[in-house]
């Protein structure tokens, strides 16, 4: 990991959406799903994840559900259901309900909320299986009131045998039992535009690889999408009270996602982050996805040494990262100055992992700085909002003229017209007056 002041760091991160070749290969799958439905759902099955299938075999059965729960350790089906709880108790926090308020001149405003319909979730295959990914999006749709959650996944993520069944059992166990073998952008096409073997869906979700992600940025407007994800960040802010050997191991947690993934040490304290340094190079030796970690360290990761910790903070707020790990004496002293990050893991104890797989809180946050608008998957990413006007006579009498006034100088007379001819008609009735 390069060590760097902070004046010398560029704290932009550039990260490009997909080649011209990638985006129009991803544009024709999309077109193609849509105008042909299963065939080319199938065709794409075949030509990218190797596996032939029939329509009717798209849908993964209740057997192969069960079947799951064979192939897998006891310990790991009460590990997920325990996280689900966690999770499931978490975000029943964040449900909104509709309300209504009864004005004194007999209005009545208000707000109307609703679960969505119908969600798709995407579950990825490639470099690993992710079933705690199953559980971050799924759950949140479930107490939000979604009653149509259905999953896609790749037919292979469980190589040659098929689909992982930790990620079946992860889907059982968080109550979903419409699955389908289909992953890609072709996956992402079928959820938004429906075929005859799957249903499309009003929202999709959940991570992908860059021609997933490309596939959601085309079908958006169509549906909705949760956001397109960039690699994962993790940066930590840490003074010489940390341990060189927690902060070192956290960092290379989120660097093994990816090649691209980023991994920075922010510090005041020169001697810390040399140990750190050190304690990245030897644990990385012994990390089984070193390939990886070591890829995204090498061009992605970097120390940054700063004056005090308050300019390290100053640094998180213009990196808004996906994970922040705050490791210092007193980390609760400066949660009131950290303005930008998905996630903020406070004192040594907070492992990023802590909040990636149990704790509770959402691990689908966003990435590569948009921290500074947007936030964590939660419940309100599931439901819609209707606003409810039930306006007086009295009501009108009053505002009428105001509501006019705003009108017409705007330039729309019709606007104007529609309030005009109501208070000619009642206004001789007097305010108040519902006859």
């Amino acid at each position: 990991m390069k060590m760097v002041k902070a004046q010398d760091f560029d704290l932009r991160r550039e990260v490009e959406y997909g080649s011209a070749e990638q985006n129009e290969a991803v544009r024709k799958i999309v077109l193609d799903v849509k105008r042909e439905g299963d065939a080319a759902l199938l065709r794409y099955t075949e030509k990218f994840d190797g596996v032939r299938l029939e329509a009717a075999g798209l849908r993964v059965t209740r057997e192969e559900l069960q079947a799951a729960y064979n192939e897998v350790e006891p310990s790991f089906v009460e590990a997920i259901a325990a996280a689900a709880a966690n999770i499931r108790a978490f975000h029943a926090k964040q449900k909104r309900n509709s309300w209504m308020d009864l004005q004194p001149d007999g209005s009545l405003l208000g707000q109307i909320i609703r679960p969505l319909k119908r969600v798709g979730v995407y579950v990825p295959g490639g470099k690993a299986a992710y079933p705690s990914s199953v559980l971050m999006n799924v759950i949140p749709a479930q107490v939000a009131g979604v009653p149509e959650i259905v999953m896609v996944t790749p037919p292979a993520t469980g190589g040659k045998e098929g689909i992982d069944p930790y990620i079946l059992v992860a889907a059982a166990e968080a109550g979903v039992h419409e699955i389908y073998r289909v992953g890609g952008a072709q996956a992402i096409a079928a959820l938004a535009y429906g075929t005859d073997a799957v249903a499309p869906v009003d929202k999709i979700c959940g991570p992908g690889n860059i021609y997933v992600a490309l596939a959601k940025r085309e079908v958006y407007g169509v549906v909705d999408i949760d956001s397109i994800a960039g690699p994962s960040e993790i940066a930590v802010l840490a003074d010489d009270s940390a341990d060189p050997a927690y902060v070192a191991a956290d960092l290379l947690s989120q660097a093994e996602h990816d090649e691209m993934a980023s991994a920075i040490l922010v510090t005041p304290s020169e001697a810390f982050a040399k140990a750190c340094q050190a304690e990245v190079e030897r644990q990385l030796a012994e990390l089984p996805r070193r390939d990886i970690a070591g890829a995204s360290v090498r061009d992605y990761g970097a120390i940054i040494l700063v004056d005090s910790v308050e300019e390290g903070i100053g640094v998180i707020n213009r990196l808004a990262p996906e994970h922040f790990e705050l490791i210092v004496a007193e980390p609760m002293a400066y949660v009131g100055l950290i303005e930008n990050a998905g996630a903020i893991f406070l004192g040594p104890y907070s492992s990023e992992p802590v909040g990636d797989y149990f704790a509770g809180p959402n691990h689908i946050i966003p990435t590569n700085g948009t921290a500074r608008f947007s936030s964590p998957v939660d419940v309100d990413d599931f439901i819609k909002k209707s606003s409810l006007i039930y306006y007086s006579k009295e009501a009108l009498l009053q505002n009428g003229a105001t509501i006019m006034e705003l009108a017409r100088r705007e330039g729309l007379e019709g606007h104007a017209r529609a309030i005009e001819i109501r208070l000619n008609k009642e206004g001789k009735a007097g305010a108040g007056d519902d006859k």
